[in-house]
């Protein structure tokens, strides 16, 4: 059984949603998430302002799609880079890891939006992290290259039984998203994650220009570093 085409309303709306979006995101880069306005996109798109409410019932709801999409962008810009970077696990690990700071680097107010200080109803989306939303798929390529770096050759941690004490009892989202991982991986995975996104956000947000006139020197560093450690620095 084939599914049935969209109808023609159905496919004038989904091109009104898009529109909107793309009209959210504009506003978004020219100043900022207070700058998105239902009011401004309905005049940029000849629309009335009441008519807005037809495909988003509030301006949060218009700012946590858009954040969805972003986070959603992201995530297939990374895949597609471990995807390129060939089969071993050590080099999606450090083509991934470059190509999410690439995308915050070239897009720093929506990164903001994203992984930034909290926006209302944007904070949330990472509470409830199912196997389908676009934040499980942007963590699950480096789950994968984790799990099978583990399973190769396992790699030093903080004792196991401390770690299933102190860390084990608070992993269900993590759990929820990614599955049961072993408690070395789950560790890994957000220690690096902890990393690499603390290095890109102190680029985005210029914290670390105080002591570098090339972030991206640090960044390079840190991805020999953390593969060193896990016994995946490509040879």
């Amino acid at each position: 059984m084939t599914a049935s085409s969209p109808t023609r309303r159905e496919r004038l709306r989904s091109a009104a949603v898009s529109e909107i979006k793309e009209g959210a995101r504009r506003l978004l880069v020219a100043g900022g998430p207070q700058a998105i306005s239902l009011r401004q996109i309905a005049r940029d798109m000849g629309m009335t302002a009441p008519a807005i409410y037809r495909y988003f019932p509030s301006l949060e709801a218009l700012v946590v799609a858009l954040a969805e999409d972003l986070m959603g962008e992201v995530a297939g810009v990374v895949a597609a880079a471990g995807e390129a970077a060939g089969d071993d696990p050590g080099r999606q690990l450090a083509a991934m890891a470059r190509a999410y700071r690439a995308w915050a680097v070239a897009n720093p107010v929506e990164f903001g939006l994203v992984f930034g200080a909290p926006v209302p109803g944007v904070g949330e989306l990472a509470l409830d992290c199912l196997p389908d939303d676009p934040g499980a798929d942007l963590g699950r390529p480096y789950v994968a290259a984790f799990l099978k770096l583990w399973q190769r050759e396992p790699w030093p941690t903080p004792p196991r039984e401390y770690m299933l004490e102190h860390l084990g009892p608070y992993l269900g989202p993590l759990r929820q998203a990614h599955g049961d991982l072993p408690i070395e991986v789950a560790y890994t995975f957000l220690s690096g994650w902890a990393r690499l996104y603390g290095m890109v956000a102190m680029e985005v947000f210029h914290q670390v220009r105080w002591a570098l006139t090339k972030p991206e020197a640090l960044f390079e560093a840190e991805i020999v570093q953390f593969l060193s450690q896990v016994g995946a620095l490509p040879k």
